[in-house]
């Protein structure tokens, strides 16, 4: 959504509308409806016309974030849209012109470019004029810092600024974040908001990784540390309760 935005708001369309749209999030039976319009009366709850989001971002961008997620049929109509730059909503015969630029986004990179796809060959041709592969954050770990003091910069104004230890800097560029800048972004302000002043790698990591994971992150691990010792004999008596 970020990276659609900064591409709208850097074109000659960013004096139009940027509307964002998430697939998977609209109900099955209304996408027709969300993304085209309809009439009054094309269907029950159907009480006014309304536009749909084509028209909505009629001179401007339309983002289609997890585009995999509409229903083959309904990417039918997608397709029919592009050729022909005009739509039609639900319960009209009135086809009208409509402007947009489409930028798309999905996560489903399987079958891509084949008929197994959950996209449709076709319309991923007519879409895929430039495309652009944003890779997970693990494989550019270097900019954690930058996410993490842009993060910082956000919460300052409810939470005053927080100053990180070093060992929270190391241990947040060591983690392999599968959940990529959103589960940073949730770690960071769990920490700020549970942290003190000063924020340790603890504050961020509170969920699962444990005390010793949790010193390999931050380099600093010592078989000796007879702190290991409780959590070691811990694990290793579930373990062997559960191979019992």
């Amino acid at each position: 959504d970020l990276l659609a935005r900064v591409i709208h708001e850097s074109s000659r369309r960013s004096n139009g509308a940027f509307v964002a749209v998430n697939c998977g999030a609209i109900p099955r039976d209304l996408i027709a409806s969300e993304l085209f319009g309809h009439e009054k009366g094309a269907f029950t709850g159907a009480t006014e016309t309304r536009d749909g989001y084509f028209m909505e971002a009629n001179g401007g961008t339309l983002f289609l974030d997890e585009i995999g997620e509409l229903p083959i049929e309904l990417q039918a109509h997608l397709l029919r849209v592009l050729e022909t730059k005009t739509v039609r909503r639900v319960g009209s015969s009135v086809e009208r012109p409509v402007n947009v630029r489409i930028v798309a986004a999905t996560n489903r990179t399987e079958g891509l470019r084949t008929e197994s796809g959950r996209l449709r060959n076709d319309l991923y041709h007519r879409i895929a004029t430039v495309v652009l592969g944003l890779p997970p954050l693990r494989e550019r770990l270097s900019d954690v810092p930058e996410l993490v003091d842009a993060l910082l910069d956000e919460l300052t104004p409810d939470y005053g600024r927080k100053q990180l230890t070093h060992e929270a800097w190391i241990a947040l560029q060591r983690y392999s974040w599968p959940g990529n800048v959103r589960e940073l972004r949730h770690a960071v302000a769990r920490a700020v908001t549970l942290g003190g002043d000063t924020l340790e790698a603890h504050d961020f990591f509170t969920e699962g990784l444990g005390l010793r994971r949790l010193a390999e992150l931050a380099g600093d691990i010592d078989e000796s540390d007879p702190l290991l010792a409780p959590y070691e004999s811990m694990m290793r008596a579930a373990m062997e309760q559960a191979l019992a």
